[in-house]
């Protein structure tokens, strides 16, 4: 009987042929494929003649890095999934705490006051600031002359002149003077959390507050 010498042939003349416009033949092939491939190869080659072991040494190795890649991207997706429930385990947390966001709109918290932040980019000669209901009437206002650059809080009882309470959203109205002119202040105020929403892809949680939805990642600080 005549052996088969297959040994001028590397492993991929045993792969499926490419498409062509009359068929559909695949070029794609398993981690068993590629074993059968090889069992195939080894029983019917020349034993005087074998492969060449560096051939299938280094095809050995490739598919065994594919193996690894495709289990890794596993192990990243389980990974993911882990995190993105721990998210929005400890977001439910936050649930009946303020948290502090970007916002030029203040909303009353539990005890009825209204209070945020104030970033100056540069010192401030004068600066007011101004809280204002939505039919354009000023509730609140105060004068805060000689700011230094950064943080200055503020804070508002909620109290109305004819002793009743606010309950009503107020827009954040802030206006500063430098030495060198107008200054425009970034405003961030605070919220109370009333609940958690976890989106139907399961990337992230949200946070739902007086003020809207926000992100976690939006959150300034937490009180």
């Amino acid at each position: 009987m005549t052996a088969v010498n297959n040994a001028s042939k590397p492993f991929a003349s045993l792969m499926p042929p490419a498409a062509t416009s009359s068929g559909t033949a695949s070029q794609t092939i398993d981690q068993s494929g590629f074993l059968k491939l090889l069992t195939t190869q080894m029983t019917q080659q020349d034993p005087t003649a074998p492969m060449d072991t560096s051939t299938m040494v280094q095809q050995l190795a490739q598919m065994s890095t594919v193996s690894g890649i495709t289990e890794m991207n596993q192990s990243l997706k389980d990974l993911t999934t882990q995190l993105t429930g721990n998210r929005i385990g400890d977001a439910a947390g936050w649930v009946g705490k303020k948290v502090l966001v970007s916002s030029s709109t203040a909303t009353p918290l539990a005890n009825g006051s209204y209070a945020g932040e104030i970033a100056l980019p540069s010192d401030a000669t004068s600066m007011s600031l101004s809280l204002v209901d939505g039919t354009g009437k000023t509730v609140y206002s105060k004068t805060l002359n000689g700011q230094k650059a950064g943080l200055v809080d503020f804070s508002w009882d909620g109290k109305l002149p004819d002793g009743t309470a606010s309950t009503s959203l107020l827009k954040v109205v802030v206006s500063a003077t430098g030495t060198s002119g107008a200054i425009t202040p970034d405003t961030a105020t605070w919220a109370t959390v009333t609940g958690v929403q976890s989106p139907a892809g399961g990337s992230s949680a949200a946070i739902s507050t007086s003020l809207g939805t926000v992100a976690p990642t939006d959150v300034l600080s937490l009180s």
